[in-house]
């Protein structure tokens, strides 16, 4: 079965003649998803060593090598006797895809990576090659877009029901130095968040990551949760039998606060009343720091 988003993979492959490099179909794939629907959009994208870059795209780059319709090389390469895609896209991705190709399909290399940081600033501001494909003045355009914070805070956020690309936007835009993982068990059926890929997909763009599993709560603790009573009484239980062994771990994550200024808590839960950061959170403001900033995200 091919997914919905990974069929667009193919078929712009396939309207590019079947091969593309890795930085040409990142571009390309980036400004056909710049121009769907804002909320239906296939892939999300952070600012790279090279410039947009899609995590999620190449995990399903491997998908597809794997199922034998992309063959198994550095660059984006439909396998032999493959095509057909295209007719197969929903109207409205077809006419997106149509698009893209009549206005920057004469367009490679160098030249789309420059367009593309000319007119989406942001998404270059983690690159490796400014100077070499803009100039002095376009560069100091470009870091412009460097996201800026002057807030000290401890910042919550869960991943549920977000991209591991929107999810490091987030902590890029508020300029968050150091993660810290309160999952007891940093697996996740949801590509990008399981522990080492995490890490290296947030050291990538500068921010560190620590995993603490002695702030997680074990999974036999949370059997039988059905409303916001019973996640309440969860967490005070958390509160009295496993932060309260913590003082050590919760210090620690409030004397990097001091020295980095942002630092932020994970676990898995979209919303922080379902989720144990929270409580993490306010018992470090309560310990240390009465009038800490908690924000979430």
């Amino acid at each position: 079965m091919i997914l919905k988003k990974q069929l667009l993979l193919l078929a712009l492959l396939e309207k590019w003649g079947g091969e593309l490099s890795n930085t040409d179909m990142q571009k390309y794939l980036f400004l056909l998803t710049m121009h769907q629907d804002k909320n239906k959009r296939s892939y999300h994208f952070i600012p790279y060593k090279y410039g947009c870059f899609s995590f999620n795209a190449y995990s399903d780059k491997r998908n597809l090598i794997e199922k034998g319709l992309l063959k198994d090389s550095d660059d984006w390469k439909l396998s032999e006797n493959q095509g057909g895609f295209y007719f197969m896209l929903a109207s409205e991705d077809r006419c997106v895809l149509e698009k893209i190709k009549k206005n920057f399909g004469h367009i490679h290399g160098n030249e789309l990576i420059r367009y593309i940081y000319l007119n989406y600033s942001y998404y270059a501001v983690k690159s490796e090659i400014l100077a070499q494909v803009l100039s002095k003045p376009e560069v100091s355009r470009v870091k412009k877009y460097i996201p800026q914070n002057n807030i000290k805070a401890l910042y919550t956020i869960g991943y549920e029901e977000i991209s591991i690309e929107e999810y490091i936007n987030c902590l890029i835009n508020e300029d968050v130095k150091i993660l810290f993982d309160v999952r007891k068990n940093p697996i996740s059926r949801k590509y990008g968040f399981s522990k080492k890929t995490l890490q290296n997909a947030l050291e990538t763009v500068g921010i560190g990551y620590r995993h603490l599993p002695r702030l997680g709560i074990p999974g036999d603790m949370r059997m039988d949760l059905h409303d916001i009573e019973d996640y309440n009484r969860l967490f005070d239980i958390y509160e009295k039998e496993i932060l309260s062994t913590c003082h050590d771990l919760l210090e620690m994550i409030y004397r990097s606060l001091l020295e980095n200024e942002r630092v932020g808590l994970t676990c898995f839960e979209r919303l922080p009343r379902y989720c144990h950061r929270t409580r993490a959170a306010r018992e470090i403001a309560r310990l240390f720091q009465k009038d800490l900033s908690i924000i979430e995200l």
